[in-house]
């Protein structure tokens, strides 16, 4: 297991780089998703199957509708679309899908090791002590944390509004 560990962590700090440096916003996204999916299986490597599940919902699918959202909201035009068709070659795609190959050859390298899929030596999180942890001393960490997205929300509708957009 500390191999998974060390493979997906390396994995996804390759893929926050690639993020971080890249300059297109959607080839940036889809090395995102792959840094939230390594991160994911450091938690499965870790024992806590839960919030690995949690970290490829909320965060991987999440940030994907929301970048589809806010493209749809913000309403470009075809000229961004023509645009946006010549930065997605297939040869953008290379990066992100090796990557991703690399977490499912190491995932199936731990399942195979181990059949049961449990952590060697390691206690499992369950969903209720996630959720002991997040409504007890974690509270106020999640409140503020919903108003930030709230506030993002509200920021993001009023910047694509229409009538916004006409006045000078």
């Amino acid at each position: 297991m500390e191999f998974a560990f060390y493979f997906a962590s390396g994995v996804a700090v390759v893929a926050t780089l690639r993020v971080i440096t890249n300059t297109n916003p959607v080839h940036a996204l889809l090395y995102l998703i792959i840094s939230l999916i390594a991160v994911a299986m450091t938690f499965f490597s870790l024992g806590a199957p839960f919030a690995g599940v949690l970290e490829v919902i909320a965060y991987a699918g999440a940030i994907m509708v929301l970048f589809v959202f806010v493209v749809m909201m913000l309403n470009l035009g075809p000229e961004s679309i023509h645009q946006e068709r010549a930065w997605m070659t297939p040869g953008i795609w290379g990066g992100p899908v090796m990557l991703a190959i690399f977490l499912l050859a190491e995932l199936l390298y731990v399942l195979a090791g181990n059949p049961s899929g449990a952590a060697i030596g390691l206690a499992t999180v369950d969903a209720k002590a996630v959720g002991i942890s997040l409504f007890g001393p974690y509270l106020l960490v999640v409140e503020l944390a919903s108003m930030l997205l709230l506030a993002a929300a509200v920021t993001a509708f009023h910047l694509g509004r229409q009538d916004a957009k006409e006045k000078p």
